[in-house]
Parts: structure tokens; C-alpha cells; sequence
């Protein structure tokens, strides 16, 4: 298995526009093979001492994938294509790291 992390730096003050997008295309995520758990999460302020500032223009990805082929054909899917070009003018940056279990 291995996880994905993806950190989406959204344009400034369309982050709501952004996730209503994303929300759009979960589904079909969660139904593709080898899709173990995808889904758009949010920084929270929880006052805890020493935990950096809540990020308002960054929504983080968590995703688990059964194989990095798994995930690849993920990347390569017609509504991943079509999500891509629905958000291209609301994402500044994106940074994805895959990992596994240590």
C-alpha cells in the first residue's frame, strides 16, 4: 500500500470554490481500482501550544492507494483530466509526496 499527500496552495479567497470542485469528483475517485481512501481535508485550529498557524488557502489530500500502478492509472483517468482543467485557474501550487508504511 502506499499513501499520498497532496498539499493544494489555493488562489486567495477560493478555497470554498475550490473544495466544491473536488467534492465533485470524490466519488468516482472512491470507486476506482485500488482506491483504498481519498479524500480533501482542512487545517483546524485546535490552540494547542507550538503547532504551526492554520493555512485559510490550503486544502491537503489524503489519500491510501492498494499500488503506485493503481495510483498512476488514478492520475491518468478522464475525470481526473476533466477536474484538472475545471480547477486550473484556482490552484497556485500543489506539492505530492508518496509514502509507505515504515
Amino acid at each position: 500500500m502506499i499513501h499520498v499527500i497532496a498539499t493544494i496552495q489555493v488562489v486567495p479567497n477560493r478555497r470554498s470554490e475550490f473544495l466544491e470542485e473536488f467534492r465533485g469528483i470524490v466519488s468516482d475517485v472512491r470507486a476506482e481500482k485500488g482506491c483504498v481512501e481519498y479524500g480533501p481535508t482542512v487545517d483546524v485550529d485546535t490552540g494547542i501550544a507550538g503547532l504551526p498557524a492554520v493555512r485559510e488557502e490550503v486544502v491537503t489530500v489524503v489519500e491510501k492507494w492498494e499500488s503506485a500502478e493503481a495510483l498512476d492509472a488514478h492520475l491518468k483517468s478522464a475525470h481526473m483530466l476533466r477536474y484538472r482543467e475545471a480547477v486550473k485557474e484556482l490552484v497556485a501550487a500543489v506539492d505530492i509526496r508518496v509514502t509507505e508504511p515504515a
